[in-house]
């Protein structure tokens, strides 16, 4: 599919970045686009994904600047992360491939103020989540049409690796009650084009 729907949400996780450059941990990098976003603002990058093939396509990429980004092969559920060092980590569209209990892990990762962002899927659960998901199919008809119009014109789409997808993800009530009761204070907020915006912001001075 030509219209990337994680991609179309990086202005919105770019607004959501805390004061000054800082250290930012993106999880589940892929190519590395996102990540590249970020160095671009000025953050120092650790890009990291448990697939050698991502790693390797995203270093080749290497960095807009004027921010560094190192790209490693790692596991966040199982590798150390170092407490209270980042100032903004990211999940996009990776979540949901690990328990949802590495949050937990991932926030005692933040400095005071850091902030985690999650773009992730989940199922509808209420009426109004039904009403969003249904909205979202007429206008994402649309965005297909529009960027396979430009893809066509610039010689076709950009092949490389491609992220595993996953066909298993949680309904939004679980992931307001696990994010209420592991993430206290974040939001989770539907978004258009079947995407869903955890917001965490670590307690304290920053």
């Amino acid at each position: 599919m030509p219209f990337n729907h994680n991609d179309h949400y990086h202005p919105l996780l770019l607004d959501l970045l805390p004061p000054g450059p800082g250290i930012a941990l993106d999880v589940g990098c892929g190519t590395g686009r996102f990540a590249r976003r970020l160095a671009a603002t000025g953050m120092a990058v650790e890009a990291v994904d448990v697939s050698a093939a991502m790693v390797e396509a995203a270093a080749g990429l290497g960095s807009p600047g004027p921010g560094e980004i190192v790209y490693r092969r790692a596991d966040v559920t199982t590798d150390t992360l170092p407490e209270a060092h980042y100032d903004y980590i990211s999940c996009l569209a990776s979540l949901h491939h690990m328990p949802f209990g590495t949050v937990a892990k991932l926030r005692r990762a933040l400095v005071p103020g850091g902030v985690l962002v999650v773009l992730g899927l989940a199922r509808p659960s209420t009426p109004a989540d039904w009403a969003l998901a249904l909205a979202a199919v007429p206008v994402n008809a649309l965005a297909r049409l529009v960027v396979y119009a430009g893809e066509r014109l610039n010689g076709g789409p950009d092949e490389g690796p491609k992220a595993p997808i996953a066909d298993d993800y949680p309904t939004l009530a679980e992931l307001r009650r696990e994010s209420a009761r592991l993430l206290p204070g974040s939001t989770v907020r539907p978004l258009l084009f079947w995407r869903t915006l955890i917001t965490y912001r670590e307690q304290g001075d920053g």
